[in-house]
């Protein structure tokens, strides 16, 4: 992390594969990963991934991880991260189950995948030779539907990267709060463009009742006016609007 940031590269991603040491020491020196980071350059990492060992083919570590987490540990690591690390995302892969994603949620998650495949080819080919076993095999729009089912908003933003709001810009958003005037009305609009270009009509209707709903939630009277009418646009055809 150290060498790509002295390179240029001001937005890194830290995470711990679970299961191969005891988690309370990966959980320690994580978090003085982080503040490594934070002393030296003035960032913390963009977003943090805990991933679990999940079995694989001809690997007997991965059946009989030596230091297994089991779930009521692993939700302790979720909440515990959250609280430390506050402005960070989180991030929980398909290796878990869609119980526990829904779970993870409100203990501090806020990235998930979905419709992975981990084997070589695996996205126009059969699913032979993945390198684990996923514990979530939902499609897209099931999750979507199950995301926005629980209240939450599913995002497909990328506003920040695309307009230089990375590093130390995005962190000074961050850590106080304010990226909530971008991520929130972004958050519904990229939502809004799935919704009309891809979701089932079950999906549809859940999904605008989130929006409806997030909109009152949106802290600037100006901002979130601005987030109505790029949702009228949308609506009307138009594509790719973002603040």
């Amino acid at each position: 992390m150290d060498r790509a940031m002295e390179a240029g590269i001001d937005d890194v991603g830290v995470g711990v594969l679970f299961g191969l040491a005891d988690y309370r020491f990966e959980i320690m020196a994580l978090l003085q990963h982080v503040h490594h980071l934070e002393e030296k350059f003035g960032v913390g990492p963009h977003t943090i991934s805990m991933p679990r060992i999940e079995p694989a083919e001809g690997s007997d570590l991965s059946l009989h991880p030596p230091h297994a987490v089991d779930d009521n540990d692993f939700r302790k690591i979720i909440a515990i991260l959250r609280v430390s690390v506050p402005y960070t995302g989180m991030i929980l892969s398909t290796r878990e189950t869609g119980k526990m994603r829904r779970e993870a949620f409100s203990l501090g998650i806020s990235q998930v995948s979905a419709g992975s495949r981990t084997n070589p080819g695996g996205y126009s080919e059969d699913d032979s030779g993945a390198q684990f076993s996923l514990g979530d095999h939902r499609n897209l729009d099931e999750v979507i539907a199950d995301i926005a089912g629980h209240g939450y908003v599913p995002s497909f933003c990328t506003g920040c990267y695309r307009l230089g709001r990375t590093g130390a810009d995005f962190m000074d958003l961050a850590k106080p709060g304010l990226i909530q005037l971008y991520c929130l009305p972004n958050a519904l609009t990229t939502f809004k463009e799935y919704l009309e270009d891809y979701a089932t009509p079950k999906t549809r209707t859940a999904g605008e009742a989130v929006i409806a709903a997030q909109l009152a939630n949106i802290p600037s009277d100006e901002v979130r006016k601005k987030t109505i009418h790029n949702l009228e646009e949308i609506e009307s055809g138009k594509r790719d609007l973002y603040l």
